[in-house]
């Protein structure tokens, strides 16, 4: 097995949108986004399924539900060879502006531990990954690449880390 630091790097930095190479001894990954479909690895690809956005799971208050819909996503996500599904996005409603709060659960971050941890066990019960997202206190879109969400820790730890670090067995975060 090669592990040079190149191929390491090269892992890190994929060989495209959706893939990794197949570098260091690890095997290409491919994947799709998500949270409300599997989108597959082309932005004009074959159709998917579209499912309601996250704040419309949370208000389901309905985890068996919710497990459905992740291992309906599973499975088209399986149809599409894909291993890793970037979804669910466990980021709350901190504001009523924040550009993603439709891909969001809810506010409260319990709710969404939740429906977050159905959705992402249906998803893996099919062998494919969840990639929790999209970073933690990541809740505007607002110059989105320059923002500084300043949370001080007691707020960090009680909110914004508990549905990132409750919810059961992702296999990665983005």
């Amino acid at each position: 097995m090669s592990d040079s630091l190149s191929e390491r790097i090269a892992v890190m930095a994929g060989a495209d949108h959706w893939h990794t190479p197949a570098a260091a001894g690890i095997p290409a990954i491919r994947m799709s986004d998500g949270p409300a479909g599997v989108r597959g690895t082309d932005w004009k690809g074959p159709k998917s399924a579209s499912f309601p956005c996250g704040t419309a799971l949370a208000a389901s208050f309905d985890p068996s539900l919710i497990y459905e819909v992740g291992d309906a996503l599973g499975r088209e996500a399986r149809s599409k060879s894909a291993h890793v599904l970037l979804a669910p996005t466990v980021n709350l409603h901190r504001t009523p502006i924040g550009g993603r709060n439709f891909e969001c659960m809810s506010e409260d971050p319990w709710l969404t531990v939740d429906i977050a941890t159905a959705y992402i066990n249906g998803v893996q019960a099919h062998g494919v990954a969840c990639c929790v997202k999209h970073f933690v206190g990541n809740d505007t879109e607002y110059r989105r690449a320059t923002v500084s969400s300043d949370i001080d820790e007691r707020t960090l730890r009680e909110v914004y880390l508990v549905p990132f670090e409750a919810a059961v067995g992702p296999a990665c975060v983005q």
